[in-house]
């Protein structure tokens, strides 16, 4: 595993223990990030077009796709049973505010299952690390997009390495202990989310390796002190 990949063994548990952390991903996720985390899925939003076809790239459990306003929304992840909580929770709040329903597709980022120029825009929160070929994957968002079409990422990047450290430090200890806690068990999934962190580049390798698949415009920023960067770009 490094900032670039991720070994098929090691992304086959990964998948295992992202999927144990469906009952209490969002509680988790909101101690982590001190309550942050609502306030980034914004930032993303509000960074995407106003219309027309959205794609999330890893949706998780529907926690940014609840709150997605209008658009014609479709939703992938690798993990059927992330999709079986996702859809009801989504389309519940999406006919509810009169949006049609979101789509749910089971599919990973490196082999989209959608033709050349779908979507105007893509987005992925919190599941870009946890891609197994990062680059193969930015290539087949490229190429899902229209042109003028733009990609938003939010993730945990590292600005350096004292960074990174402290990261670890942090995500092992606050996070982990709190995981341990609200998890019942000395194993628990953050154990292996730990890891993925600490094997996730900086902040400027993922601006590098937007610019080397192809996009343009490409933009990050770091926010709530190094926690998280949003990066951004667009199809030529």
């Amino acid at each position: 595993m490094d900032h670039i990949r991720i070994g098929e063994d090691d992304w086959s548990t990964l998948q295992a223990n992202l999927e144990a952390t469906i009952p209490v991903y969002d509680r988790i996720n909101r101690f982590a990030t001190f309550g942050q985390d609502q306030r980034w899925r914004r930032m993303v939003q509000e960074r995407l077009p106003s219309e027309g076809r959205i794609l999330e790239v890893g949706c998780g459990p529907g926690t940014f796709a609840e709150n997605l306003d209008g658009r014609e929304l479709t939703c992938l992840d690798p993990i059927p049973a992330m999709l079986a909580v996702a859809e009801p929770r989504v389309n519940g709040k999406r006919t509810a505010r009169g949006y049609n329903p979101a789509t749910f597709v089971e599919g990973t980022a490196e082999n989209l299952p959608f033709e050349d120029g779908t979507f105007d825009a893509v987005c992925t929160l919190f599941s870009f690390r946890d891609w197994y070929d990062k680059p193969a994957g930015l290539k087949e968002v490229l190429r899902v997009l229209k042109p003028g079409g733009k990609i938003v990422i939010v993730d945990p990047a590292k600005m350096n390495r004292i960074h990174g450290w402290l990261g670890y430090l942090y995500m092992r200890i606050w996070v982990g202990s709190y995981a341990r806690f609200i998890c019942r068990q000395k194993d628990h999934p953050w154990k292996w989310l730990t890891k993925t962190y600490v094997h996730f580049g900086t902040t400027k390798d993922y601006v590098r390796m937007l610019k080397e698949t192809g996009f343009i415009e490409v933009k990050s920023k770091v926010i709530f002190p190094g926690m998280s960067t949003i990066w951004q770009g667009q199809k030529p």
